[in-house]
């Protein structure tokens, strides 16, 4: 399984009053969702007309089917990247975030 962000714009010409008029269920199937495993965090940046969410998948058409099942994507264009936890860092001894021997890998 895989991790990807789905970047979800509102088209222009969106009528906001209908969109609103969806969240409560926009909310149930998120969670739904979530509760699946298929998606992890959703971010709005309202002010921007855009939503980020993490989705869990094996593929990027996976991710982009698992986006169309909320109700709001009726509005949305759709973009979607792989993403990747950042490496470990490493301290000056070269041991990396977390290895509790602090003993270099």
């Amino acid at each position: 399984m895989a991790t990807f962000m789905v970047i979800c714009t509102f088209r222009e010409g969106t009528d906001m009053t209908e969109v609103f008029a969806t969240v409560a269920e926009e909310q149930a199937q998120a969670a739904a969702l979530a509760a699946e495993g298929r998606v992890g965090s959703i971010y709005l940046a309202i002010a921007r007309g855009t939503v980020f969410i993490e989705t869990f998948a094996e593929d990027p058409q996976e991710a982009i089917a698992t986006v169309k099942t909320l109700p709001m994507a009726a509005w949305w264009d759709l973009d979607v990247f792989a993403v990747n936890a950042p490496p470990e860092a490493e301290d000056a001894t070269g041991a990396t975030a977390g290895d509790p021997s602090g003993e270099a890998s």
